[in-house]
Parts: structure tokens; sequence; C-alpha cells
């Protein structure tokens, strides 16, 4: 099998040729220079065989990361498994917000990451000095993410709960993260098919005729576990961010705001109490 060759005519050009070069350089220790020098096709044919599969796999859109076993984020490598879904670069400035905040509190502060998947925020919020806890609804999520913790060593405080029925608790924090599922199912026909076929669909999608289920939940959540001017942020749909919002004001939130990411869509909000 010329793997490149098949890359290129299932991806396109250009995409096919930067996933071979990352199989290259990830798998074989092999640089862009390598490969113009044809050091490619001097691998062994172990190496061969391992190419061929991991190009199969890739020609049945299974997504890189879950190829390679990892993602990268912040500037750290997560490892990732189809039991979460693959950490978004946009998600990396939901970190930065959350880190822009710690300076109002005095100390370390307490961090709550609700829907945490692979750890990826929760971590990096723990890396950058502050007070981790992070829940979700999936047993199998929580595993990778204490991986994940583990392999970064931090101590992050990881629970099973359900958001959309907490348990009981008197626990307070003082910023509450979240990037909960939001796409709706009429917008799954927009996404390609290696999400669909292969990333969680429970940390992806909402009921159409409920798209703002589960921030109503973590918002209401925050209104009794956030310590007095604790900070709300969250990564939503940017079709409803006036409903988002409009959804935080009507709780008794202050100055809710959207942001804009990168790539100047609207896909964060904050607020405060």
């Amino acid at each position: 099998m010329n793997c490149l060759q098949e890359l290129k005519r299932h991806y396109g050009a250009s995409e096919g040729y930067a996933l071979y070069r990352m199989i290259m350089e990830e798998c074989f220790g092999l640089s862009h220079v390598d490969i113009l020098l044809g050091k490619d096709n001097l691998i062994s044919e172990e190496n061969q065989a391992c190419l061929s599969e991991i190009t199969e796999r890739l020609l049945k859109n299974e997504p890189i990361q879950y190829v390679l076993g990892y993602a990268k984020f912040c500037g750290h490598k997560f490892v990732v498994k189809p039991g979460v879904l693959i950490p978004r670069p946009e998600t990396e400035e939901l970190v930065d917000l959350v880190s822009s905040i710690t300076s109002c509190f005095q100390g370390a502060p307490k961090v709550l990451d609700i829907g945490t998947g692979s750890g990826c925020i929760a971590v990096s919020l723990a890396l950058r000095g502050c007070r981790v806890s992070a829940f979700d609804v999936s047993e199998q999520a929580l595993g990778i993410a204490k991986e994940n913790a583990d392999m970064l060593n931090v101590d992050i405080d990881f629970v099973h709960e359900n958001i959309l029925h907490p348990s009981p608790s008197c626990e307070k924090w003082d910023i509450i993260v979240s990037n909960p599922p939001y796409v709706c199912a009429t917008e799954a026909h927009e996404m390609s098919q290696n999400v669909l076929q292969y990333e969680p669909h429970i940390a992806l999608f909402v009921p159409d005729a409920d798209p703002l289920i589960f921030y109503r939940a973590i918002i209401s959540f925050a209104l009794s576990h956030l310590n007095s001017g604790g900070h709300i942020c969250l990564e939503i749909n940017e079709a409803f961010p006036e409903k988002t919002c409009n959804l935080l004001t009507s709780f008794g939130f202050r100055d809710a705001k959207i942001i804009v990411d990168r790539y100047e869509k609207k896909r964060f909000a904050h607020a405060h109490l």
C-alpha cells in the first residue's frame, strides 16, 4: 500500500500529507526533511506493517488523535480514547479565560470543571495552580481523566456525578467552568464523519427541543455552589449566545457577557455572582 497516496486520495492532498507527516514524526521519528529525503521508504518491514494498519484506520475516518492515543492541549499531551471527546484548540481559550480570573482571588482558587471528559480543562488549570474538582457522568471518562492527571502529576478530586440530577452537597467553589454537550441533533449533518462515527454522542448532542438543558442545570447548580463573588465560565453553542446570557441573568448572575474565540465565533459566556 502506498500510504501517502491513499491518504491524499481520501482526505485531499494537503490534509492527507499533514496526516502522513504527523504519523512519520510521532510514530517513527522521521521529520519533514527526512520524508523529503525519502527516508520514509526505508523503514523496517515491522514499521511498514504498523504504518499500513494506521492508514487503514484513518481511511475509515477514525480521528488521528484516537489512532495515536493522545491529543495536544495547552502545551501538553493528553491521553484520548473513544470514550472521551478530542480536545479542541478553541477550548484552550476557555482555560485562558479561567486563568485570567484567578487573580481576583487570594491564594489558589477552588475550581470545579463540570463534564470533564479527558480532564484537559481540569488538568490544565491544576497545572496553573488552581485547586480543582471535576465531575463527569461517565465512569470511562473519569478513568481517562485520572490517567491524565496522574501522567501530568496533578491532584484533582474526580467525582462521578450527573449534573442533571446532582447529589446533595454543601461544597462551594470560586469558579465553575464547563464545556457541556451543546450540539443540536439537527446540526449533526454539518459535522464531519470522523466526529459522528467515533466521538461519544453523549458528550456532543442535546435535544433540539431543549438545547440549553445542560446550561440550565449547570447555572442552577452554580447559584448554590459558588462562593460569594464567584465566577462561571462556559463554552457555548454559537447559535444561542443571547439565550445563554439571558439564562445567566435570569438566575441572578451579573455582567453576563459573550466572548469570541480565535475564529471570531461567539464561543464563551462569562458571568459572576
